[in-house]
């Protein structure tokens, strides 16, 4: 592309940047914080204020405070769709690109669509949606955010099958954290304000015990904590020429740790604000007419979950892993590298302790930290 073209395609950019919508999203450490009642409370406030507000979507859960909040305030026809044999409801994404309000509340951003509809998530959706230049206001729990998938799994025991890309919320002009201690919460939950009937006793035993909400809300915590930094970080003059950090995560084909290092790698690069690269260097004998479909198959679907958190790829071919290593550290300017636990027979250290060596060697004269992540 000529300096010319290069030109006028930064000023198209800027121009579809600034009709892009505003977008905010209200993130809880659970369900039953009070994310769509305070939706709602904005929603009446703008409304009053003159702003043409509209409901794209919103879960009451059948709570009584938040259906009564939903009266008085315009909402968009809900689009009927037929599944499985059942009439079943989706939000009419189209209706609302067409009515253009000013700004639409649209709940649950990690909810997987209807088989059939344009988006399969609702945050996709919602990117359609500000493309079209319209506000948003939306919200999330933390346990569905891609990056946190292991820790919410290692604390409350479940796997969350429905996340978003950490890039969604990176999107975000606005992160809003909404808080309450463990008390208060289980004290909704008890008072029926959560869920009804025998839903209340099983959920005090599993997911809402005291220690699991706790942790939970430091994740969430620490979440929009990191998301107010990059706010600071892009808008406020920095005060001094810190070196900006960058973060290199290394994965192979035969790691099965490699969606772990992937997953922490995104934390640190969130947590510091920085870019961050997943390199896979692919040696003679894990050519593509050699290595096995399966590990073909992982090694693309770890690719896509580290572009989905944020990553760019970097793909190389060399007979030496850790030289390619050092090769791609010193070129993208890398701050810290990230590498699996090895696991390796005590004999196998022993034969590699030269590499090692070396490539502990090059990074320390190079200023760059090694994090080897269990």
């Amino acid at each position: 592309m000529h300096d010319k073209e290069q030109t006028v395609q930064h000023f198209l950019n800027l121009i579809k940047n600034s009709k892009r919508g505003k977008f905010k999203i209200y993130i809880g450490m659970s369900a039953g914080v009070g994310k769509s009642y305070r939706m709602l409370q904005e929603a009446h406030t703008l409304l009053r204020n003159g702003i043409d507000i509209k409901i794209g979507y919103v879960e009451t859960h059948k709570r009584k405070e938040t259906e009564e909040l939903l009266e008085g305030l315009p909402v968009i026809p809900r689009r009927k769709l037929f599944y499985k044999g059942k009439e079943l409801e989706e939000m009419d994404v189209q209706a609302i690109v067409n009515l253009r309000p000013e700004v639409v509340i649209v709940d649950e951003l990690a909810h997987t669509n209807i088989d059939g509809s344009k988006n399969e998530k609702r945050w996709q959706d919602v990117m359609d949606i500000l493309k079209a230049g319209i506000n948003v206001i939306s919200a999330v729990n933390i346990q569905h955010i891609e990056s946190l998938n292991e820790e919410i799994k290692a604390i409350t025991g479940i796997e969350v099958k429905e996340r978003i890309p950490d890039s969604v919320l990176a999107q975000a002009d606005e992160v809003v954290n909404i808080d309450l201690t463990a008390d208060e919460l289980i004290g909704r939950l008890k008072e029926g304000k959560i869920y009804h009937g025998d839903k209340i006793e099983s959920a005090l035993r599993n997911f809402f015990k005291s220690d699991h909400i706790l942790q939970l809300r430091e994740l969430a915590l620490k979440e929009v904590a990191s998301q107010v930094e990059r706010k600071v970080e892009k808008e406020v003059a920095p005060s001094g020429a810190l070196r900006p950090e960058r973060f290199l995560a290394c994965i192979s084909s035969n790691d099965a740790t490699a969606k772990h290092v992937i997953r922490k790698t995104a934390r640190l690069a969130n947590y510091y604000n920085s870019k961050w690269y997943a390199l896979y260097v692919q040696t003679p004998n894990e050519r593509a007419d050699k290595i096995a479909l399966d590990k073909q198959r992982h090694l693309i679907n770890n690719f896509k979950l580290a572009t989905e958190l944020g990553a760019e790829i970097i793909k190389i071919e060399s007979s030496s892993v850790s030289a390619a290593i050092i090769e791609q550290a010193e070129q993208r300017g890398i701050t810290t590298i990230c590498i699996g636990k090895p696991h390796l027979s005590l004999f196998r250290i022993i034969l590699a302790t030269n590499v090692f060596n070396e490539l502990l060697k090059k990074l320390s004269s190079a200023d760059i930290d090694l994090v080897i992540l269990s």
